[in-house]
């Protein structure tokens, strides 16, 4: 009976060492450990996060996703050989989004700053933007630089979480701050005349001010601030990281990012696609 016992539990022992050593098919699906790279290969599809920032993300009138961070994705994607699966994603939740595996990627015009990078890893800057203000014209008249806007009396509307909120503490602390999920609501309470400014990334002020030449205005004509964009990806992947830097070298080197850019940033003819 020992005797039985004891070549059972042999058996067993075997068996089990003989488990760990082969390849499991688990193994072979995609799992946190494994490259972003690998992951998007073995599926077939980059999954994009990203938020609507005009005209860096927008929808047309048909309702696909368009602008130049889409332009940027999607050729990512298929110089990858796969296709792009753009995931729409509050920007407050968007790092938290990502590092739940919600999507691969951020892809969102999102400013390199030290205290994302403490969550995420960053590319190499594939564009550069600033923050501008555009005003309402009655609240804000005779209004020109930051320092007439940093008075308790001036209120400023920024989207929650942006790198345009940042800024509003850090060059008018004293202003007060109403933050929306939305920078379309942020506009429309600067329209009503509920808010002095709305502080955000270029180009947006000044289309809007063009938009809305009867209620809104530029004070100043250059940007305020200027800041690196990036690629956002979970850490722990240098792999990744690396065919994204040089992808990013490469493309610009070619001068695809600068002839988009133009096409976004410096006309308006992409503006027949939303109506």
């Amino acid at each position: 009976m020992k005797k039985n016992i004891l070549l059972i539990w042999t058996g067993l022992l075997l068996s089990a060492l003989a488990t760990a050593g082969a390849p499991s098919a688990i193994a072979r699906t995609e799992s946190p450990g494994e490259a972003m790279l690998e992951q998007v290969m073995k599926r077939g599809a980059l999954r994009v996060g990203m938020s609507t920032f005009v005209p860096w993300a927008m929808q047309d009138k048909t309702g696909n996703f368009v602008g130049f961070e889409i332009d940027v994705a999607k050729k990512l994607a298929a110089d990858m050989g796969v296709k792009a699966e753009f995931i729409p994603t509050k920007w407050s939740g968007i790092i938290p989004a990502l590092l739940t595996g919600k999507f691969d990627i951020i892809i969102g015009g999102m400013g390199i700053r030290p205290e994302r990078n403490l969550k995420v890893n960053f590319s190499i800057p594939y564009d550069y933007t600033g923050m501008s203000i555009v005003a309402h014209k009655k609240l804000a008249a005779g209004y020109k630089k930051i320092e007439d806007f940093n008075n308790p009396s001036v209120t400023i509307a920024v989207r929650t979480g942006t790198t345009a909120a940042a800024s509003v503490q850090r060059f008018m602390p004293k202003a007060k701050t109403r933050l929306f999920d939305d920078e379309s609501q942020a506009i429309q309470e600067l329209l009503l005349g509920r808010v002095h400014a709305v502080v955000a990334s270029a180009p947006l002020p000044a289309y809007q001010a063009l938009a809305h030449r009867e209620r809104l205005f530029l004070p100043m004509q250059d940007d305020f601030t200027k800041e690196p964009i990036g690629f956002a990806v979970r850490k722990g992947d240098p792999d990744s990281l690396n065919f994204l830097d040089n992808w990013i070298r490469v493309t610009d080197a070619e001068g695809w990012l600068r002839d988009r850019k133009n096409y976004w940033f410096k006309t308006r003819d992409w503006e027949k696609l939303l109506k």
